[in-house]
Order: C-alpha cells, then structure tokens, then sequence
C-alpha cells in the first residue's frame, strides 16, 4: 500500500519534533499535526518560561546580599506586566525556531488536532492522512482535584498569563511543580501558603534532599500547611477563601487566585486511540521498551506513556525510535542514572537511587555519605542557608548508586556527576578525582 507519510507524529512538542527531524535525516518523509504552539509543554507552559521566572525571583535576595560584601542597599520593585511580557516573547521565540527547523528538515507541519480514523488514518481538520507508521506524542495536561470550588483555581499553565500579580497565593500540590511555583512566587514578593497531604514535601525523591527543601523554604517565609481533609475554595468579595483543616482547622485568603499543581496526566482524550487498537493502561499508552504500542506500527513517547515526565527523555525515545526504525542502527531508552533537577530555592538535583530505594534493593550493603554546610558565598552575605549532598554507595561493589544535592548550581553539579554514575563510577573513583577549590562540587570528591 502507498502512504501519505513514512511517518506520521501526532504531537508538536520536544518529543515528537525530535523525533520528526531525526527521521527526516535518515530520508522519511515525515508529516507533524500540532493545534497549539510548536514547543509542548517545556517551552510554553514548563521548563522554559518557568526556568525564566526562576531567574527572575532570584534578584531580591542578590540585592540584599550584596550589601554583605560591601554594596549600598538596593530599593527595587518588580513590573509584573513586564517579566510576563518578556518571559512569553521568548516562548515566541522559540516557536519560530521549531518552525524553522522543521521547515529545514522538510517535515510537512498540519496545524489542527489529530485523531485516528484507524490504525494506519488520521484525520487532521477535515483531511485524512495515511502513514507507514504513526507516533504518538502528545504530552500531559494538568490535573485539577475534584475538591469543592476548584473551578475558582488556576493551574500552573495559567501562572505565565496573569495579568496581575497576586499578592497573597495558596499553592495545593507539594510536587516539584507545587514547590518550584511556591518558591518563585516567593521570591517575586508574594505571600505563599502552600498545603501538603504529607510531612514531607516532594513524595519520591530522597528523603535528605525533601527535608532540606523544606527547611529552607519554612526558613525563608513559605508557610506550608499539613492538611488532613481536602481543602474547601470560595469565592468571596475579600478574595478566595480556602478552608484547611490540619492539626487545626483555619482558613487562609488568596488574592482571587490559589493555584493547583497536583500533576499532569496523559493527554488522551479525543485521539480515538480505540479506533487504532492502541491499549490504553491506568491511563497512559502502553509501550514496551523501544516505544512500540500494541500495534506493530503505532509508537509513543514522552509523557503520553507515563514512563518518566521529563523533556530530555521524550527528545532521547524519540531519537533512540527514528534511529532504530530508519537509520539502520536498533537502540533503546535507558532509563538508568537519569538526571533530573528542582528549580526551588535552594535549588536540587539528584541522579540515581534513592537512600530508600538503594537499601530496598541492596539491604545492609548501603552506605551514605553526607555532607551539609554554610556555603562560603553566605559567610559575608550573612544568610543562614544551608547546601547538602550525598553519596549512596553499595559496599560490595564499591559503585555509587545516587548522588543527591540541595544548594546553588546543584543541577549544573549534578549534570557532571551523572555521567560518572553512567559510566559506573565508584566511590574510589571519587576519592581519586581532585578537586576543585573552593567550590561547592568538591565535597563529592572529599567526603569520607
């Protein structure tokens, strides 16, 4: 049978651009549908603006240490207008550069939502279009809790849009979303409540670096609340009210707007998966260990599958797909020793097991290594901040298992230390690496 396409990729964002190009190398010709902007969720709703507000909120707290090495005090008030304005033109930005790169790469661009008429059609607007093979990469969307008033919250895709900044904000999610957002809208001047269903915030990651984050954010101001019932929101003349029943039972007030990070979920709906035969489990596409749905031509990346919610992964199984299916060269996602960072304030990174998972799997053969301390950057700017790392290490082997961090540039550390883990490095291997100083990345290489 002729097919329109060699493939065909539902979904415009990291994901299945990535893998769009990679295959348009190799000679396929490729077609994309994508309805909203080129990008996904990193670079219009995630990673990109976010990370831009991150920088943002940073700026109070370097004013104010600066004083401590001997600058006049700084008086500085932020255009909310304008940080919104900026941040989204760079978002706009980065759309005309997937544009361009798709057009360079000869992939034809369908601007309309795509959905199968069956396992070989899709039907994108009002035009059917056939593919050898068909990838799907559509990404989350955020899930809103079914709690009373609910529709009186935003999630964190509208944080990027509002047109005023909102002086008093309640966050309901303690995932990194939740805490990243608690942490900027601190840092921006507004007054945060953030509501947690646990002790600790940032369920699944380690329990050294949860605990650090949360010191530090009580520390700076960030009231975080333990809930033992769901919330209640109402709308009021004074604002939303949002009813909190803990070890007591108060309610908190938002300036019209509290904000719901508990987490993404596949965006499924309306793709008429049913009509293809693609199974569907606890709510994400099913796929095995090189992408592949149930059927032999269907595939899926990136947060569609649920595997693991990260931009680089979904660009990584995407790639590892157009090389094994059209270079010639069969390879898989490794899901081992994956890095991944929390842009709160301080900020965390981690790569590898946990202390929890590495003595689940390894028993009495763990050992930590553990190290916190006042950074030298805080002894002249007074603050009492703390950095933390880690080493989770197997005995028998001697191999590092995790490397976890709390403190500044503790992704740009980690990045680095994730290619030793990749590569199987060991403690001693550490040991033997000199280090730089004085810097904070040295203590992985001085802790004994």
């Amino acid at each position: 049978m002729n097919y329109d396409f060699d493939l065909f990729v539902i979904g415009g964002g990291s994901g299945g651009i990535a893998t769009a190009r990679r295959a348009a190398e190799y000679g396929a010709k490729v077609g994309v549908a994508e309805f909203d902007s080129l990008g996904g969720t990193c670079v219009n709703r995630g990673c990109i603006p976010k990370k831009l507000m991150v920088y943002a909120s940073h700026f109070p707290d370097l004013f104010e240490d600066a004083q401590g090495y001997g600058w006049s005090g700084v008086k500085s008030t932020l255009d909310w207008q304008k940080l919104i304005k900026v941040v989204n033109q760079e978002v706009e930005r980065l759309n005309g550069i997937y544009q361009r790169m798709l057009d360079k790469s000869k992939v034809e661009l369908f601007r309309d939502y795509a959905k199968f008429i069956d396992s070989h059609t899709v039907e994108v607007g009002d035009i059917a279009i056939t593919a050898e093979k068909i990838l799907i990469a559509v990404g989350g969307i955020p899930v809103t809790p079914a709690i009373p008033g609910i529709e009186h919250a935003i999630v964190s895709d509208d944080m990027f849009h509002l047109k005023e900044q909102p002086q008093r904000i309640v966050i309901l999610g303690t995932g990194y979303i939740g805490v990243e957002f608690a942490c900027i809208m601190h840092g921006l001047g507004s007054e945060v409540t953030l509501l947690s269903r646990n002790d600790l915030i940032l369920r699944g990651f380690d329990d050294d670096l949860r605990s650090s984050i949360q010191e530090a954010m009580q520390q700076h101001g960030i009231r975080i609340i333990k809930m033992t019932e769901p919330p209640v929101i109402a709308k009021t003349a004074a604002g939303l009210q949002v009813k909190v029943k803990g070890e007591t039972e108060e309610t908190v007030v938002a300036d019209a707007v509290s904000l719901a990070a508990t987490g993404r979920k596949p965006n499924l709906d309306k793709l008429g998966l049913e009509k293809a035969g693609v199974a569907v489990k606890n709510g994400a596409i099913a796929v095995d260990e090189y992408s592949q749905t149930n059927q032999e031509h269907i595939y899926a990346v990136g947060d569609c599958t649920d595997k693991m919610n990260l931009t680089p992964v979904a660009i990584n199984e995407g790639r590892a797909f157009a090389d094994t299916h059209f270079g010639g060269k069969s390879r898989k996602m490794s899901y081992e020793n994956v890095p991944t960072a929390i842009f709160t304030t301080p900020e965390a990174a981690t790569v590898g097991l946990t202390e929890a998972q590495a003595r689940e799997q390894y028993g009495e053969a763990v050992k930590i290594y553990r190290a916190r301390f006042r950074p030298m950057y805080h002894t002249l700017s007074g603050r009492e901040d703390k950095t933390m790392v880690k080493l989770v290490v197997d005995q028998n082997t001697d191999k590092v298992l995790g490397a976890h961090m709390v403190g500044e540039h503790a992704a740009e550390i980690i990045q680095g230390i994730a290619i030793a883990l990749k590569m199987g490095a060991t403690k001693k291997d550490f040991d033997a690496t000199v280090g730089i100083h004085p810097s904070t990345a040295e203590e992985f290489v001085t802790m004994r």
